[in-house]
């Protein structure tokens, strides 16, 4: 009766642990077909079997919908035309795709394990990113945008590195700002030199007349005059492009933002120009660019507003960690903004063109931005300028 029992006990605790076991074995190495055949009952070994085979199923199905997303992830990585490398702690290379090959010139198996330095992808794995750097790889040079990340595998680090090649893109660009410039610059010399060379015609006939006209000395004053002004529009043109060409880099230092904005709004405080409380900030900037950067936007506003009779309002504020300065007038606003930030385009009489490309351009080089729009309470103009504040 005992040996009876015992098989008994056998069969019905010992047998189904030891089919959980192996089931427990096979999940552990990844084989997710093996499937329990319960009694379907309500007690706890059959409950065990039941939670057992729904493990196995979930975990199919992750593993499938992983090797689809790795699938997918392996055919985009070949079939993008960006270079992809991975290097381990050690900056050895673990993967790279189609791309990089080429770049590199020779198959994966020959660059997997070798260090960035072998690879010549050393310098790009230090210094900032993203940026632009010359190199050449396989005796091609080229112009290449680096961009890193990290990631961990394995509970190690390893270092994403893409390199795309600009150097065409860059080519078209430079072309393009070429063919505007050319454009702008011919034009301008156009208007300066076109009636230069008219009254320079005018006079030398009048010159070869004989007898000469009773109002020669006036048509001789009137062309010198025109001849002068002209000269004197072209080497305006010529000295703002210089000025914007020759915008050196900021020299940043510590700079108190309620004092900049009183220095410059004390010159504009008799036209109109008022100045809201805003909170004390400190900024690392380069005080003479910001300076003339907000002299241009409150020139501007005071400009249009006094179209209208009306006065401008500078703010100041914090946002998304920028600095943010509001140069608001009453004017009559932008009739469109295409080419607010075209150099040497200008809608008032007399102006240079390079006003807003150059408070740009310095708002740029301090990381910032500049933005141009019409205000939505009234007539006029928001200019927002803004410039990103030291991390505390």
């Amino acid at each position: 009766m005992w040996l009876g029992l015992a098989r008994a006990a056998q069969m019905t605790v010992v047998r189904p642990m030891q089919t959980v076991s192996n089931l427990l074995a096979a999940l552990r190495e990844e084989d997710f077909s093996f499937r329990a055949r319960g009694r379907g009952g309500e007690d706890a070994l059959s409950q065990v079997l039941f939670e057992v085979n729904t493990l196995a199923e979930t975990l199919k199905f992750q593993r499938l919908g992983a090797l689809e997303a790795t699938g997918l992830l392996r055919s985009v990585m070949e079939e993008i035309d960006v270079a992809v490398f991975a290097f381990d702690e050690g900056e050895q290379l673990r993967l790279v795709n189609r791309a990089g090959e080429g770049l590199l010139g020779f198959a994966a198996e020959r660059a997997l394990g070798r260090t960035a330095t072998d690879l010549g992808l050393g310098e790009a794995l230090r210094g900032e990113a993203p940026r632009v750097m010359d190199a050449g790889f396989a005796g091609r040079p080229g112009r290449f945008e680096v961009r890193r990340s990290l990631f961990r595998q394995g509970g190690r680090p390893h270092h994403l590195l893409v390199l795309t090649n600009v150097s065409r893109a860059l080519r078209d660009e430079e072309r393009q700002a070429w063919q505007r410039l050319i454009r702008v610059i011919g034009h301008e010399l156009n208007n300066s030199l076109a009636p230069i060379q008219s009254i320079a015609g005018s006079l030398e006939t009048l010159l070869s007349r004989t007898p000469r006209p009773s109002d020669f000395d006036d048509d001789l004053r009137r062309g010198l005059a025109v001849i002068a002004s002209r000269s004197e529009s072209l080497a305006r043109f010529t000295e703002a492009y210089a000025r914007l060409a020759r915008l050196p880099a900021p020299s940043l230092a510590p700079l108190d933002v309620a004092d900049l904005i009183r220095r410059v709004t004390v010159l504009e405080s008799r036209r109109g120009v008022t100045v809201e409380p805003g909170p004390a900030l400190t900024l690392v900037a380069d005080a003479t660019q910001l300076e003339q950067a907000l002299i241009n936007l409150i020139r501007n506003g005071v400009e249009a507003a006094q179209e209208q009779g009306g006065g401008v309002r500078v703010s100041w504020h914090v946002s998304g960690g920028a600095l943010e300065i509001l140069v608001e007038d009453e004017g009559p606003g932008l009739p469109t903004t295409s080419n607010l930030f075209v150099p040497f385009f200008s809608t008032k009489p007399g102006g240079s063109g390079i006003g807003l490309v150059l408070t740009r351009q310095i708002a740029e080089g301090h990381g910032g931005s500049l933005a141009l729009e019409n205000r939505t309470d009234r007539s006029g103009v928001c200019a927002r300028l803004r410039i990103p504040l030291p991390k505390r």
